[in-house]
């Protein structure tokens, strides 16, 4: 299955120096880059915007712009944009507030029936009320050898 990546796990994975990270978070790593190797990964605008905002420097800018030129952008239709106000609604009526961004991925993401990949707990709550599914890493001992 196809998935769209979350800024949570593409910041983790390009951002973040590789030995700093927790066992969790190296099998985070570990997932996002199988899922690069098998093409399964999708990124759309908003997300590239996020993580490119916010760099100190413009050699960080510059070498995290250039690893994502790899990933074209996954379109985002009109309808996606309606979706995700539909969707935050739908979530305020449960007592939930959805971030713009948060929604517009899970609107992307259902209109292509794709996983969504996040570590942010959000997501966990918006797939409880919303027609959206989660990518779950696989745990150590279920992981290819």
């Amino acid at each position: 299955m196809t998935v769209l990546v979350d800024t949570s796990v593409w910041s983790l994975a390009l951002r973040r120096k590789p030995e700093v990270l927790s066992a969790a978070e190296q099998l985070i790593v570990a997932e996002w880059s199988e899922l690069v190797r098998e093409g399964r990964v999708q990124l759309i605008g908003p997300i590239r915007q996020e993580l490119l905002s916010g760099l100190r420097h413009k050699q960080q800018f510059t070498l995290l712009e250039r690893r994502l030129s790899a990933f074209p952008a996954a379109p985002i239709e009109t309808a996606d944009y309606v979706e995700a106000a539909r969707f935050f609604n739908l979530l305020r009526e449960t007592g939930i507030t959805g971030a713009p961004t948060d929604l517009l991925i899970c609107a992307v993401a259902h209109r292509h029936q794709w996983a969504i990949f996040a570590l942010d707990e959000d997501f966990e709550r918006y797939a409880r009320s919303l027609p959206v599914r989660l990518h779950r890493v696989a745990s150590a001992s279920t992981r290819k050898a």
